[in-house]
């Protein structure tokens, strides 16, 4: 297991910064997730630790070792495409084989660490056919045993998940993760996918503009984000504007069109007083809805649109002129009979208070 520890890299393709002055510690054996919209830098990033760019400034150290300059054969790592690029014309068991016989492994060895890494992804008895014979799964089943087969210091996966069904991915999440941890592998993985980050990473962070925004376990950075733009991307939420009426150490009180809020800072390092104009943000899930007010952080209110989905229902819960978006898990409020005045309300640790 090694440790990636990246220093103010950055990266500029012609007039774009693709990466500014980002830095990150990965440590031994943990399952990294990179994460933020398209063009974030993300892709930019694991290309960078691959070998295949260049950064104009700063560095990259596998364990002690500075790799930033280093060819990407001399790296030892194992990448795995989105695409998987699978040779069509060879069988499975010499796709996989093929970083090895590049690396001149003697025939025997070859024959026993693919042997190895195809039953490591459950496709031991698959060896003989070719990638057209095997379907979606299995070839990203192949691609990763190909990946694994050289022994890498680390593995990088780009959007591996991406040409799968949504029954699959969620099958080969769980895969993915267990071959992980039993190769004790330091792993970086790329995806647009915050669900599937949030459900199987160590840690992620959230990229924005080649900048790193917030770095964190996937409940700390769902739970308590630290700009608007990560609590943006990370799920969905509802902003309200406020104005901060008193601060005690990390609870906030504020005042917003629907009411006075008690919340906390997203980010603790962000000096806030009275006076100041932020942003709450709230998730959907953070409201619960009944007929008696609740003494903090209550909304008056009613529901209009609603979406009954059996076990939980969506609603649009609309109260002082805001339209704020409701998850009700065993939901009672969906029936039209239930109609007319209601109350919301979020504890003061589901209240974010972020600044604008």
């Amino acid at each position: 297991m090694i440790s990636i520890r990246i220093q103010n890299l950055t990266k500029r393709f012609g007039s774009v910064t693709a990466l500014q002055s980002l830095s990150l510690t990965i440590n031994p054996g943990e399952l990294f997730f990179l994460l933020g919209p398209s063009g974030c830098g993300k892709t930019t990033l694991l290309r960078s630790l691959a070998g295949f760019y260049v950064p104009e400034q700063g560095t990259i150290h596998f364990g002690e070792e500075d790799v930033t300059r280093l060819e990407p054969h001399k790296r030892n790592t194992g990448m795995m495409f989105q695409s998987y690029a699978l040779w069509p014309h060879l069988t499975v068991a010499e796709n996989v084989a093929f970083g090895l016989e590049e690396r001149k492994v003697p025939r025997d060895e070859v024959n026993r660490r693919v042997a190895e890494a195809l039953e490591s992804v459950h496709m031991g008895s698959f060896g003989a056919r070719r990638p057209n014979e095997l379907s979606g799964g299995q070839q990203q089943r192949v691609a990763l045993a190909r990946a694994l087969v050289i022994r890498p210091r680390c593995l990088l996966l780009d959007e591996p998940l991406s040409n799968l069904d949504a029954k699959l991915r969620l099958e080969m999440r769980g895969e993915i993760r267990r071959v992980c941890k039993e190769f004790s592998l330091t792993t970086v993985y790329v995806t647009h996918d915050q669900k599937e980050a949030l459900s199987i990473a160590d840690r992620l962070a959230v990229l924005d503009a080649g900048r790193v925004l917030q770095v964190g376990t996937p409940g700390e950075v769902y739970r308590r984000p630290t700009c608007r733009t990560v609590a943006n991307f990370i799920g969905e939420t509802d902003f309200v504007a406020a104005r901060v009426t008193a601060v005690a150490g990390e609870q906030v009180t504020v005042e917003t069109a629907m009411g006075v809020f008690t919340g906390v800072r997203g980010d603790p390092a962000a000096e806030v007083k009275a006076g100041d104009d932020v942003t709450l943000s709230i998730r959907p899930e953070s409201w619960r809805i009944s007929r008696e007010c609740p003494a903090t952080n209550a909304v008056r209110g009613r529901v209009g649109e609603s979406v009954y989905l059996g076990e939980l229902a969506q609603h649009e819960f609309v109260a002082g002129g805001q339209r704020l978006k409701v998850l009700e898990l065993n939901p009672r409020f969906h029936d039209p009979a239930m109609a007319g005045e209601l109350f919301a309300a979020a504890r003061p640790e589901d209240v974010i208070v972020l600044r604008r």
